[in-house]
């Protein structure tokens, strides 16, 4: 949270790492560090996306003071309560899979992932070379139980790609 708004008790919150806002109403989520005194779990009461970030009021938070006394400190959310496909857009965790192409097969592996203001974009290192494969929900398909990625990028997207060959055909 980085910075208190309003003197409802409202706070601007951001996500970190380069993962995309995940605060919904309803939500339950954890303060920390927590303070010495008083609940360490609160309720998103409402949230609505600003210039800045995520506004969010939360249960228990009712003030400006009450919001000036959380902000710079973090929320954390049950990883059961995160939304589906999160793990998609978390770089540290993503460094390392393979991605393979519906049509084109094995791209290769995720070499670095590339945070921009839009979207990400991972770098894929394979037998053929780089493929720069932007992260949006058009392409993505998810990841199987072996923990490869499945994509359907368009004809022309891989700098070897012509759309004249298939996965597995040369």
């Amino acid at each position: 949270m980085v910075k208190a708004h309003g003197t409802k008790g409202e706070v601007v919150a951001v996500p970190a790492g380069g993962l995309p806002p995940v605060l919904s109403t309803g939500l339950r989520v954890a303060i920390v560090p927590p303070a010495l005194k008083g609940t360490r779990w609160h309720t998103v009461t409402d949230v609505s996306d600003s210039p800045s970030g995520q506004l969010v009021a939360l249960s228990g938070v009712g003030d400006l003071g009450a919001a000036r006394d959380i902000a710079g400190k973090s929320i954390l959310v049950a990883e059961e309560d995160l939304p589906e496909g999160l793990e998609l857009h978390d770089p540290q965790r993503l460094c390392g899979l393979e991605v393979a192409d519906e049509r084109l097969g094995l791209l290769g592996t995720i070499a670095e992932v590339m945070v921009g203001p839009a979207n990400d974009v991972w770098v894929v290192q394979g037998d053929k070379g780089e493929t720069l494969v932007p992260v949006v929900e058009e392409m993505l398909l998810g990841m199987d139980e072996d923990e490869v990625i499945h994509v359907s990028i368009p004809v022309g997207l891989a700098p070897w790609d012509d759309g004249s060959d298939a996965a597995g055909e040369d």
